[in-house]
């Protein structure tokens, strides 16, 4: 199946970059990763959040077809892992949406946000007033954290400064979602279930990872890891790759120690370093001995000096070229060969030709970075880390067909992971699914809901 023209035509509209910091510092990523094998795990973390953590509504609206009750409570992630969260992201937001004429004794959907969906307005009207309309449905809207009231100040709309903030808002994410599936429990809302579109789809499969009920699951336009958006999706053309590649090359932390806390080898991570290593023309090798041209990195001699690489003089006596130096792990980029997709638009500019002087080097660098890109990636979001949740009979997921956000080429399906889950196709892309197909995403999440009371009836 092809990809959607309207989902690259619309990446190509939109000039903003993603990670314009790079990774992040390598000490928040070594807490994400101590952090993920906590909630990766559904005993474990079963009593991080207390069942009677406050919550607070500080506001009521009444509007004409529905009252809208705002709240807030502190994120726990900021107890759990202190400092990792922006200061404007600790208090967690939301808005409670529920019809005019309603029994407490009803069913809440609580709905995470997709990539770029700041503030409630979107969901609000798009899915939550049409559900209270069709099926008397309340909806539960939170806010993410880098969104909205909790966008860091120095933040450029949705454009995320560095990876680890995709990690840390998804950690936030399933420990906030536990908060508020506890209080709606404690004010007598049932069922309960979880949904998004896009990114927030991704994220809702996450925290019903974590929840210890059977629980309704409907993620629209989502699948099984963010590595491959990343990576080979149309998204990956807006990654800040020249400042990754910079600060991989510069600080051996991540080869050295960083490669070497990801846990996850999953059957398509195999598979895609056998494809690597079959396309790909230049071997890989670890950045021990690496001589770059010395504009690539756009490092100043006293920034060489003060990083420790060693400057190479050419037979006229020039600096041209700067060498990586030090104790580097093999072992932890062999691993990585086996988390790298050898498709999509990153791809075609490592087999780039004509590039000059060190271009080997240059791909060389390249491939390292995107390895080091698919590992943390999975580590932080691939399905296949995480529990399964305790029915996967409850969860309807929606897909577009021609996708070109979410490619699912080369990785594991929904349904391996999760055996019992029901997967709906679409056709079209991202775009046009979410434009046009809204009322299929609500159909869904009726239907998943349906499911839950036929099986679990009070």
């Amino acid at each position: 199946m092809g990809v959607s023209r309207l989902d690259v035509l619309y990446r190509r509209l939109l000039l903003t970059k993603l990670f314009i910091q790079g990774w992040g510092k390598p000490d928040d990523l070594k807490r994400i990763f101590e952090f993920r094998r906590i909630i990766g795990n559904r005993e474990k973390c079963k009593d991080l959040v207390p069942k009677d953590y406050p919550v607070f509504i500080d506001k009521v609206e009444d509007q004409s077809d529905c009252k809208i009750h705002n709240g807030y409570f502190i994120s726990p992630l900021e107890e759990i892992v202190p400092g990792i969260l922006p200061p404007e992201s600790v208090k967690a937001r939301f808005q409670f949406i529920v019809p005019k004429k309603w029994k407490r004794h009803s069913p809440v959907c609580i709905h995470l946000a997709g990539t770029g969906d700041h503030f409630f307005w979107r969901r609000r009207t798009l899915i939550a007033r049409p559900m209270i309309k069709e099926a008397g449905m309340a909806s539960l809207l939170l806010e993410n954290p880098y969104y909205g009231y909790r966008k860091p100040k120095d933040q450029i709309r949705s454009s995320l400064r560095n990876v680890s903030d995709l990690f840390v808002m998804g950690g936030a994410l399933i420990l906030e979602s536990a908060v508020l599936l506890h209080w709606l429990e404690r004010e007598g809302y049932w069922p309960l279930g979880m949904t998004g579109v896009s990114m927030g789809g991704h994220m809702a499969s996450l925290a019903v990872t974590n929840w210890p009920k059977p629980i309704p699951l409907i993620p629209c336009l989502s699948w099984t890891t963010a590595s491959n958006v990343f990576t080979t999706g149309v998204l990956s053309k807006a990654v800040n790759w020249r400042e990754l590649e910079k600060q991989y090359a510069m600080h051996s932390v991540y080869e050295r120690e960083i490669i070497r806390m990801l846990e996850y080898c999953g059957t398509d991570s195999f598979q895609m370093g056998q494809d690597l290593v079959k396309n790909s023309p230049c071997s890989l090798d670890t950045l021990s001995g690496l001589e770059l041209p010395g504009k690539l990195l756009g490092l100043s001699r006293p920034q060489e000096e003060r990083l420790g690489l060693r400057s190479q003089a050419t037979r006229g006596g020039g600096r041209d070229s700067i060498l990586l130096s030090g104790e580097r792990g093999r072992d932890g980029l062999d691993q990585m060969l086996s988390a790298v997709s050898s498709s999509g638009p990153h791809m075609n500019m490592l087999h780039a030709k004509n590039m000059g002087a060190g271009s080997g080097q240059r791909q060389s660098l390249q491939r390292m970075s995107l390895c080091f890109m698919k590992g943390v990636m999975d580590e932080c979001t691939h399905i296949a880390n995480f529990s399964v949740p305790v029915d996967p009979s409850l969860i309807i997921v929606v897909q577009a067909k021609e996708d070109a956000y979410i490619p699912r080429t080369g990785v594991r399906s929904l349904q391996e992971i999760w055996p019992g889950c029901e997967v709906r196709y679409l056709k079209g892309g991202h775009i046009s699914a979410y434009l046009f197909k809204q009322g299929l995403f609500r159909k869904a999440i009726y239907d998943a809901y349906d499911r839950f009371l036929l099986k679990y009836s009070k």
